[in-house]
């Protein structure tokens, strides 16, 4: 939004700005603040940052958690849940030091930069761009609760067709389970709530290209965006993730993106779409290949699949995830590509012809991953590709242009499987990871600290009795 500090200044005069809001990523990848008078903001903010307790942020030890935040004027926006006018930017982490303070390695921002950087080392590509699908559920009602002698959970919809018989005032339009793709109103009662979150997001620069309902009965809906650069389309997927979900409470509803909440319904995926540039001109197509993608794409295709167990920590990294990777649904779980085939990992849309268009979707992830460490972790897994010529046919990755879903167990046993746990998906990262350390993009340190901490919330995931349990084997 600005190139200088004095533009900053000047708008927050213009506007009668009286608070800015530092945006800061954690580990996780949600979304903390910190927020200081619009008077504040002045260049010593700007050389010397705001200083925090990295600790608290899943990142540093805490012997050496002292940490500063330096804004990035380039991403400032105005607050439209601000109760008070306030000018938000995101921004970068940075290690204190001597004689000039550096850049935080693990900082997820930081990370995704660099992964850049290392593309344009390799001379692959200068822009990776990519188009993020957004699904997510809307409801009228969540509790859950967890404790040693009580677990439990309750979601509500009002267009769900469980509220059919509802004896409240009920107007009879209910979704049919797994009946709600492109359903118009009255039984899509969210297509204002949708057109409203579009204007938001397109207020930020956030271009949407559409919105819909999509297949899951009780309020599961999409927004998808157009393309962008790496590391901007991240922080616009912090910003859509933010205004959907504040939309969602000011009318006084609730937005998850949870993979799975809802059993037997259509589960939450985050599809990502991507293509390569350099110069200016697209690097995925050629006529005379396979769906007309050239040896650069396909090399790319090869190094997704050849890593796509140990990318799922980062691109699935909940438990949840994995109950929207199983068989029967719209997820994809066998290893493999193929032309406008959903129900391989990686689709190549048939409409996509133009050179410039061509480009495929990595279908796996959800959004409950970090999109900074998702996104580099998928462009350092595609350039392993190229650098190293992984033929995907001949690595044995399809292409699979028939239904995957069809396939009798058997058949199944010849085709390579997503991990079915979050457990095996951080197995295969502990196996292979050398991918992300390259250049130094992805450090060590933090890859361990992220197996660490996922392997903690799977192990009380799996010690924790579940009601299914007691209705299977209670009275054995």
């Amino acid at each position: 939004m600005f190139k200088n500090l004095q533009q900053a200044r000047d708008f927050c005069t213009e506007n009668d700005i009286k608070m800015i809001d530092f945006m800061m990523v954690d580990l996780d990848g949600r979304w903390r603040h910190l927020t200081i008078p619009s008077a504040r903001l002045t260049e010593h903010t700007m050389e010397h940052g705001i200083g925090f307790d990295g600790s608290n942020y899943g990142f540093a030890p805490v012997e050496k958690s002292d940490m500063i935040f330096i804004p990035d004027l380039s991403s400032a926006y105005v607050d439209e849940f601000a109760e008070v006018p306030t000018l938000a930017m995101i921004g970068d982490v940075f290690v204190i030091d001597l004689p000039k303070n550096r850049r935080f390695d693990q900082d997820p921002r930081n990370v995704a930069y660099h992964a850049q950087e290392y593309m344009k080392k390799l001379g692959v590509a200068d822009e990776m761009r990519i188009g993020p699908e957004f699904e997510f559920h809307v409801f009228d009602h969540i509790s859950y609760e967890v404790k040693p002698n009580r677990s439990m959970y309750e979601i509500d919809a009002e267009q769900a067709e469980w509220n059919s018989s509802s004896e409240l005032q009920n107007l009879g339009y209910q979704m049919r389970k797994k009946g709600g793709y492109h359903m118009a109103p009255p039984l899509d009662r969210l297509s204002g709530f949708r057109s409203r979150v579009t204007m938001l997001m397109e207020k930020q620069g956030i271009m949407v290209k559409y919105h819909h309902h999509e297949v899951g009965g009780p309020g599961q809906l999409e927004v998808e965006v157009e393309f962008g650069s790496m590391l901007e389309m991240a922080d616009k997927t912090m910003m859509t993730k933010y205004l959907i979900k504040n939309a969602a409470v000011s009318e006084g509803k609730t937005a998850t993106f949870m993979p799975k909440p809802i059993y037997e319904e259509a589960g939450n995926g985050m599809h990502v779409h991507m293509h390569l540039f350099k110069d200016g001109k697209p690097l995925f197509y050629d006529e005379k290949n396979y769906a007309h993608l050239s040896d650069t794409a396909l090399y790319f295709i090869g190094g997704l699949l050849t890593h796509v167990k140990a990318l799922c920590a980062f691109t699935n990294p909940s438990t949840n995830s994995y109950k929207r990777l199983t068989p029967g649904y719209e997820a994809p779980v066998t290893i493999g590509y193929a032309t406008s085939n959903r129900s391989s990992v990686i689709r190549i849309p048939a409409y996509a012809k133009a050179p410039e268009d061509k480009r495929f979707e990595l279908r796996s992830p959800d959004g409950t991953c970090n999109p900074y460490y998702a996104y580099a972790a998928i462009l350092m897994a595609g350039l392993d590709g190229v650098r190293n010529k992984i033929d995907p046919e001949k690595a044995g990755f399809g292409p699979y242009d028939f239904n995957l879903y069809n396939l009798s167990a058997e058949e199944q046993k010849n085709i390579k499987q997503l991990p079915r746990t979050l457990d095996e998906a951080l197995d295969a990262l502990e196996a292979d990871n050398e991918f992300l350390t390259a250049g130094g993009v992805f450090p060590q340190r933090l890859i361990e600290i992220w197996i660490k901490n996922r392997r903690a919330e799977s192990a009380r995931y799996n010690q924790l009795p579940h009601p299914v349990e007691f209705e299977l084997y209670y009275d054995l």
